[in-house]
């Protein structure tokens, strides 16, 4: 009499199926969704920058972020990786003259004391907007959504 049942290399194969359903279908969501889009690049860059700011706290030193807009990838502090946001966003960058390096890249300094240069970086698709803010003084964060 056979037993009824599944071996272990079906349960295997059906977990593994179900990995990578559950890995693909949220990215198949974020680009359908202009507004979550916007909310994810929004998040990221403020990461990015909080990151940069606790870096140059820790470490005593002056610490960059570096945001490219044409080719809207951005670097959190010196020696850390590029990363890149979703092509279909618009970004523009508003920051000091001198953190100015071409018409399309530019950057925010924060210092050791944890204050910055400041800036804001507008994200947008489709209607929907978002700012990244960074206080002069304080260094402090912040984003702002706007509705369509």
């Amino acid at each position: 009499m056979a037993a009824r049942g599944f071996t272990l290399f079906e349960l295997l194969v059906v977990i593994a199926i179900i990995g990578l359903v559950l890995a693909v279908v949220p990215g198949f969501l974020v680009r359908g969704q202009p507004g979550l889009q916007v909310d994810v690049a929004a998040r990221a860059l403020a990461d990015g920058l909080r990151q940069t700011r606790s870096h140059a706290v820790v470490a005593n030193r002056e610490e960059v972020f570096a945001l490219d807009v044409e080719g809207r990838q951005f670097r959190a502090g010196q020696g850390q990786p590029l990363k890149q946001l979703d092509k279909a966003l618009e970004l523009r960058l508003l920051t000091a003259r001198s953190e100015l390096l071409a018409a399309d890249v530019g950057q925010i300094r924060f210092f050791p004391d944890g204050s910055s240069t400041g800036g804001r970086i507008a994200v947008a698709r489709a209607g929907t907007r978002a700012e990244v803010a960074v206080d002069w003084l304080t260094g402090e964060v912040s984003i702002h959504g706007m509705a369509p």
